[in-house]
């Protein structure tokens, strides 16, 4: 057990101690976050160009009820299609000539001259524009009141409460989704990551030669374990640095935003009373039930869950990948061990966008949640959803369990194939070191 102990110092210390981690650790939340803030910055602030449209309508009741946007201007053409045509091929800019026929009421067709290809938003505007133009006619001519159909505007707000023992309390399904999805990506990053590494050492030592003068004083369990449970502490100092980070950098930000957004609706407010118009006071902004959803995740439960299936999953992943880095002397070898070893996770991987958040109580999800090399995945995303307890207990135990059966395969055929060299191992290979006694 010292022996053990003295490798997973060795391991930890060699790694934590590196420049690399230093860095890593500490830029990774601000790059994320930074990452984030410029999407939303360039999203808010590219737009499309204010394009002006040209309008040239035979049907004679469009043109004038064309209504102008943020970035569309509608004027009526002067000239001929002919004459319009030639002045957009002469290069002139945000400028599109939009056709309407005579029977646009019937063919529900128009034509859109440009000389470049505009923005899918540009096409959806207009588009909107002309069926909302269209409809009104039809109700008017069927001798319908618009004014009265468009009066009537419900919009009904679903507010999630979740029954508990302790009583009820408020849950949001897209915090929940955005919580899932961001767990499913991460916990699948992390094992390759964090295997990948336990592989490159074992294989960095065994071409090296220096695991034969480690293994003169160690046995090969002993220093395969050694080496999956040190690089696993790794993972999880890197983890907690960066929950701990990530939580301090969005305090603040969201502090910032809160404070930002109180500051717009008191002057909206003013603005409102000062003009005397009546006026509703609004009941919430967007970044207000943005804060409010995100506040219903149980986050203290969301990341020990994760830390938990983090080390069960790592700890039976990191023996599959610490098997394999024994039984080659390169890592271009490790291609035909990989994809059995990640196919299991690859797999809940790609259903838990689609078939696990939209069933997370299903038998599919069950099963996948309970399966020690899918539940790693799949029960991180049923959590944020809401797991019976003993589903919860059941998963961990099955991890567990998989966890000690795959360590002893993989110690089985560690022993051997670590001192193998200039021997192409086959699956045949690692059933054969499997077998050998002693």
């Amino acid at each position: 057990m010292n022996k053990i102990l003295l490798i997973i110092q060795r391991e930890y210390l060699s790694r934590v101690r590196k420049k690399s981690f230093l860095l890593t650790t500490f830029l990774v939340p601000l790059l994320f976050i930074g990452m984030y803030a410029i999407i939303f910055y360039v999203a808010l602030n590219n737009q499309e160009p204010t394009t002006q449209v040209q309008v040239i309508d035979d049907s004679g009741f469009i043109i004038n009820e064309l209504k102008d946007t943020d970035h569309l201007i509608f004027t009526k053409a002067n000239g001929s299609t002919g004459t319009v045509k030639k002045d957009l091929e002469k290069g002139e800019k945000n400028t599109i000539l939009l056709l309407i026929p005579p029977d646009v009421a019937s063919s529900q067709v128009v034509e859109l001259y440009d000389t470049e290809k505009k923005g899918i938003r540009t096409i959806n505007d207009i588009e909107n524009q002309l069926n909302d133009i269209l409809k009104s006619k039809a109700l008017k001519d069927a001798g319908i009141d618009t004014k009265i159909l468009n009066s009537i505007k419900p919009a009904i707000t679903v507010k999630s409460k979740e029954l508990t023992v302790e009583g009820e309390r408020d849950s949001s399904v897209g915090a929940a989704i955005g919580v899932s999805f961001g767990l499913s990506i991460l916990i699948y990053l992390s094992l390759f990551l964090y295997g990948s590494q336990v592989m490159r050492g074992i294989i960095e030592e065994k071409s090296n030669r220096i695991v034969e003068v480690i293994i003169s004083s160690v046995k090969p369990f002993q220093l395969m374990m050694g080496k999956i449970v040190g690089i696993g502490l790794v993972g999880v100092t890197q983890f907690v640095l960066w929950i701990v980070l990530s939580v301090g950098m969005l305090g603040v930000a969201g502090t910032v935003m809160m404070d930002k957004n109180i500051s717009t609706e008191i002057s909206e407010t003013k603005h409102m009373s000062d003009t005397k118009d009546d006026y509703k006071t609004p009941s919430g902004s967007p970044i207000n039930g943005l804060i409010k959803n995100i506040k219903t995740v149980d986050y203290p439960y969301v990341i020990s869950s994760f830390l938990i299936y983090f080390i069960g999953g790592y700890l039976l992943y990191s023996a599959l990948f610490a098997m394999v880095g024994s039984a080659v002397d390169s890592e271009t070898e490790t291609q035909q061990f990989m994809l059995p070893i990640i196919m299991p996770l690859l797999f809940t991987y790609m259903l838990s966008f689609s078939v696990l958040i939209n069933n997370p109580h299903g038998s599919l999800a069950f099963w996948l949640s309970m399966i020690p090399f899918t539940s790693p995945i799949g029960m991180l995303v049923r959590i944020p959803f809401g797991v019976p307890t003993w589903q919860l207990i059941l998963s961990i135990v099955l991890l567990v369990i998989g966890f000690v059966g795959t360590t002893y395969v993989a110690a089985r055929v560690y022993r051997v194939g670590i001192l193998m060299y200039g021997k192409k191992a086959s699956y045949k290979e690692l059933f054969k070191w499997f077998k050998y006694k002693g």
